[in-house]
């Protein structure tokens, strides 16, 4: 029988005491920030109680998440006296981007709601924008990208290459189809294609009705490409150049909002299981020195994002960093 040596059983004890140390400060760490994370929330629900101009964030991809509608929601039930739409957005579903935009339509009948286009809203981003009641941009932000897209892999080819073939038993032909798997044949892509129309035909109607245009107007911006906001704005995309200081500056002067009202910024409230998971455990690396790994965990909750996306598209495009 092989005997530890009083040497060895010093080492294993120092390296077990070193694993404890390393999962308590852990502990402790996650637990901090989650004590900072319900302060703030504390502080941020307090300071919606008094009266001011609330600003919501629409950044990234969007998918029409439930967090983001309540937030939207919230502001509506609020005190707030209006909403300014912060938009930084390539776009994404096209239900998503729908139900955003509805949500802000609701929170219109009961005070003004304004988009300040930060740098891009494209495509959904730019139907979000489409809710507000007014539209402010820069110079040099972008915005348009009016149209639709559905997107799949193809990679029947590549299979048959290598020898491999999936086969299915379908109920109709037009059953999961297309499916990528076998070449689309011209009954699938039909199909697919009636659904792009329908949606593209509801799409142009919405900025039809929304930013006034007549039908030749509309033709000149639906072709899916993108615009600046200096070209946007004769073309009706965008109501005015500027940001969120012209923003406030044109809910007092003709919405009768009080002047020098606060701006506060409403963040979701995300449960910790779905969303906050890997921004905790992100936080509690970066307090205890470990920067990579708490970059990677935040890049895990942004892969999620884009992983969600299905169905019919009004985006623009995805950049890497997605």
């Amino acid at each position: 029988m092989t005997q530890t040596t009083p040497i060895e059983t010093i080492l294993d004890r120092r390296q077990l005491r070193r694993k404890l140390t390393f999962w308590r400060l852990f502990a402790l760490a996650l637990a901090a920030v989650a004590v900072v994370v319900a302060a703030g929330r504390f502080g941020a629900a307090s300071s919606h109680l008094t009266p001011h101009i609330a600003r919501i964030n629409v950044k990234g991809v969007i998918t029409g998440d439930r967090e983001t509608l309540k937030l939207i929601k919230d502001v509506g039930d609020s005190r707030a006296a209006a909403l300014i739409v912060n938009i930084s957005s390539p776009g994404g579903t096209v239900t998503g981007s729908e139900r955003i935009f509805d949500e802000l339509r609701l929170v219109a009948k009961k005070k003004p709601v304004v988009a300040v286009v930060d740098s891009l809203a494209a495509s959904g981003g730019y139907i979000v924008a489409l809710g507000a009641d007014r539209i402010f941009a820069d110079d040099n932000a972008i915005v348009g990208s009016i149209g639709v897209i559905f997107e799949y892999p193809n990679v029947y080819k590549l299979l048959d290459n290598i020898g491999v073939k999936v086969e299915s038993i379908k109920s109709s032909p037009l059953k999961a189809s297309p499916s990528g798997f076998e070449p689309t044949s011209d009954a699938a892509r039909a199909a697919i294609d009636s659904l792009v129309v329908d949606s593209y035909d509801w799409f142009k109607r919405l900025v039809k009705e929304r930013r006034n245009m007549s039908d030749s107007e509309l033709a000149t911006v639906s072709d899916g490409r993108i615009f600046t906001g200096h070209q946007g704005m004769p073309l009706k995309l965008i109501d005015a150049y500027g940001g969120e200081r012209e923003a406030v500056a044109w809910l007092e002067k003709e919405k009768g909002i009080t002047k020098g009202l606060p701006v506060r910024e409403w963040k979701k409230t995300s449960t910790a299981g779905r969303f906050g998971l890997f921004s905790l455990a992100s936080a509690a690396l970066t307090l205890m020195g470990y920067g990579e790994a708490a970059d990677l965990a935040l890049k895990v909750e942004n892969v999620r994002d884009v992983a969600a996306l299905d169905g019919l598209l009004a985006i623009w495009q995805v950049g890497p960093q997605n």
